[in-house]
């Protein structure tokens, strides 16, 4: 049974060749050196969950499109509106959103959906601006994936 390595290796794939995405890690979040300023714009693969559903195995899946905040001492686009801030907070949370929304058009509509990985239910994403030690902030775009249960036998 491959199901589980294939489902994490379609999705790295497409992530890489994303053009808002410089790194794509899996497992535990907090094993991954946020730290290092390199490896922004991250995409973080989590699986929660694969329920075997006889001909299917549905795979619950998180992923986390983050990037580093830059503070700055200037308001970046208008002095005078501060509704903006004084980061690149909304930038980060417009690009990050883009990257789960390609994904999330990939499984419904694209290669990945005709490889047999495919969206079941509807996707949340979540923003987050405070979740990690570090500046960072992105969304946490949580689905479910559905892929064929072919490599066991009862036989």
């Amino acid at each position: 049974m491959r199901n589980f390595y294939l489902v994490l290796e379609k999705i790295k794939t497409f992530l890489e060749g994303h053009s808002q995405v410089n790194v794509v890690t899996t497992g535990d979040i907090f094993d991954v050196d946020l730290n290092k300023q390199t490896i922004f714009p991250l995409s973080h693969i989590i699986i929660n969950s694969a329920n075997l559903e006889g001909p299917v195995i549905r795979f619950n899946i998180s992923v986390l499109a983050i990037d580093i905040v830059d503070e700055t001492k200037e308001n970046p686009r208008d002095q005078n509106e501060p509704f903006y801030g004084t980061n690149n907070t909304q930038d980060i949370l417009n690009t990050q959103l883009a990257v789960c929304n390609a994904l999330i058009k990939e499984l419904e509509k694209g290669d990945l959906h005709f490889d047999k990985y495919q969206l079941q239910g509807v996707p949340q994403c979540l923003p987050f601006s405070d979740r990690f030690e570090n500046l960072l902030a992105g969304w946490n775009c949580t689905f479910d994936i559905i892929t064929a249960n072919t490599e066991i036998s009862v036989c």
